[in-house]
């Protein structure tokens, strides 16, 4: 992650109650939730824990969490409920019940669950029908990063709520960002980024098999593609700036250049008869790029294609 990434830190609000302060609720133990609590507990906050599937408390039990025997039970139990499941299906099976929008009732949920900007939207409609306070957010980083100074957590919503329970999710480490009052934003940074990470994972994977093809393993390649990785944040910051300025210089590298060496990895991986379909679809954008007479731009003006309709 970048700086920018991280965002700068608000000043924590002092004013929670010395409850919400001391106590938080957490639904859905996976890995990431598990890691939540067991953050949370060792910060020495009172954690109630709720989980689906029953038996994956056990070691935060031990810890001192207090296991909830229903939603409604847990999220009554802190001013404050902190919700990670699988998506927002599952956060809609679990919170939008009768019972568990009373027990809600005046309370806050904060949502770190991944999903859509549309879905938050819809969750936060639901939330502000049943008089309760709702945060939408997301963690950036991987589950060892909870607790750690390496955490990644953005939000979006009310900016008040989101500095009275600062002093809560601050036990969790990292630096966490307040995007701002849109309530998708959050999810929409996470859906930008998350497309940079997968995107990025599915060309390392045909790397490995183009580089496998000719006899070369994995661990021989993977210094050098550290390297390649390495080369990709400066460029990412000036590419941003030709992005919003529209310019998309190609001084340094054109976008015909660029079309030299995505036909070599088409034709290589073809030869030997390994899919090319994400670099084809990359080689189709390319070449009508430079059929509108743009060649001397850079490779990002491709962006101008992927445009809302």
């Amino acid at each position: 992650m970048s700086a920018s990434a991280h965002g700068t830190p608000a000043t924590p609000s002092t004013a929670s109650t010395p409850q919400s302060a001391s106590t938080v609720t957490v639904i859905g133990l996976g890995p990431m939730g598990y890691a939540l609590a067991a953050t949370f507990l060792a910060a020495g906050l009172r954690t109630t824990v709720w989980n689906r599937t029953p038996g994956k408390d056990a070691g935060l039990v031990e810890r001192g969490a207090r296991t909830a025997s229903s939603v409604e039970e847990a999220v009554g139990a802190s001013e404050l409920t902190v919700v990670c499941v699988v998506n927002y299906d599952a956060v809609d099976a679990v919170l939008r019940r009768p019972e568990v929008a009373t027990a809600l009732k005046g309370r806050t949920v904060v949502n770190l669950t991944a999903d859509i900007p549309d879905r938050a939207r819809d969750l936060d409609a639901w939330a502000d029908a049943h008089g309760i306070r709702y945060l939408d957010g997301a963690i950036m980083t991987p589950t060892p990063t909870i607790g750690t100074p390496d955490g990644v957590f953005l939000y979006s919503g009310p900016e008040a709520l989101y500095r009275e329970h600062r002093p809560v999710l601050d036990a969790l480490g990292g630096a966490h960002t307040h995007l701002g009052e849109d309530i998708g934003r959050a999810a929409a940074y996470d859906i930008a980024l998350l497309d940079i990470f997968w995107t990025a994972m599915s060309g390392y994977a045909h790397a490995l098999a183009m580089a496998r093809a000719e006899g070369i393993g994995a661990g021989e390649l993977a210094p050098f593609a550290m390297g390649i990785g390495a080369i990709l944040p400066p460029l990412f910051e000036q590419m941003a700036k030709d992005v919003d300025d529209g310019s998309y210089s190609g001084d340094l590298n054109p976008i015909t250049s660029a079309a030299s060496t995505i036909a070599h990895v088409v034709h290589a991986s073809e030869a030997h008869g390994i899919e090319a379909n994400v670099m084809r679809a990359t080689e189709g954008l390319v070449s009508r790029v430079i059929a509108q007479g743009r060649g001397t731009s850079g490779f990002l003006a491709v962006v101008d294609l992927l445009k809302p309709l």
